[in-house]
Order: C-alpha cells, then sequence, then structure tokens
C-alpha cells in the first residue's frame, strides 16, 4: 500500500467518525431534514470521503473493489457537489446510517493492517487508536476532536 493511500483512508475515518459524532449530537432522520446546519455538515463529510477516495491508487482501488465500491463513493460526492439542489435527503440518510459504519470499518481495519505490518512501535500505535476509539465513544460536549479544525 502507498503511504498516501494510507494517508488518505485515515483521512476518510477522520470524517466517517465526524459523521457518526453528528448522528449521535443532532439525532435521527427527522432532525437531519430539518436542521440544516446538521445537514450541511454531514453532507460536506460525505463530499470530502468521496474526494479523498478518488485520490486512491488505482492499485488499492482495484485491490480493494470486492469490499468497497470506490465507484459509488466517488459517485455520491459528485452528486452532493453538482446537483445540491436536488439532493435526496433520504439517499443521504440511507448513506450515513448504513453506508458510512461500514466504510468507517474498513479504514479501520486497513489502517490496522498497515500499521502491524509497519516497523513503528505498536504499543504507541495501539494507544493511539484506544484514546480515538475513547473519544469516539464518549464524546465531550462542545470540544472538538480535532485541535486543528473549528467544531461545526
Amino acid at each position: 500500500m502507498q503511504s498516501n493511500d494510507l494517508q488518505r483512508i485515515q483521512h476518510i475515518l477522520r470524517y466517517c467518525d465526524d459523521i457518526v459524532d453528528f448522528m449521535k449530537r443532532f439525532g435521527d432522520y427527522r432532525q437531519f431534514i430539518t436542521d440544516r446546519a446538521y445537514h450541511n455538515a454531514v453532507s460536506m463529510c460525505v463530499l470530502q470521503i468521496g474526494e479523498l477516495a478518488g485520490g486512491l491508487s488505482s492499485e488499492f482501488r482495484e485491490e480493494t473493489k470486492e469490499s468497497m465500491q470506490w465507484g459509488l463513493i466517488r459517485g455520491m460526492r459528485n452528486w452532493i457537489a453538482h446537483a445540491y439542489n436536488e439532493m435526496d435527503d433520504e439517499i443521504i440518510w440511507d448513506t450515513i446510517s448504513n453506508s458510512i459504519p461500514l466504510l468507517r470499518k474498513f479504514c479501520i481495519e486497513i489502517e490496522e493492517r498497515e500499521n502491524i505490518a509497519a516497523t513503528e512501535k505498536p504499543s504507541v500505535i495501539a494507544e493511539i487508536r484506544a484514546e480515538r476509539e475513547r473519544q469516539h465513544n464518549n464524546p465531550q460536549p462542545g470540544k472538538s476532536k480535532n485541535k486543528t479544525e473549528p467544531e461545526l
């Protein structure tokens, strides 16, 4: 796996985590369709995921095509970017409710596989992963997980 692919997978994972966090914070489908901030935040994350997926190497996409539908992910990005006024809330909700958890799981598996293969210290990597999971499972209200990006 190319290092650029791993970096993109890690960024995709971060956006998946953000979507899960937004869903925990803002709530259900009714809230999603009535709260523009919620809708826009989630849509931007899906768009960014598609953009990152489009930059994965063709070798990686080919290697993982049985596990992940990269073309559909990129297509969702294009739809959000170019047909924003025609967006179907039910499709976006289905994507974030059903597809994003699968993508998140896939990214974690890839990251773990690559970390095991790397020559870095596994104990440090395990600590970072455990901390990320703790933060993901127990978010603190009003605290941004990523110190370099403001919370939406």
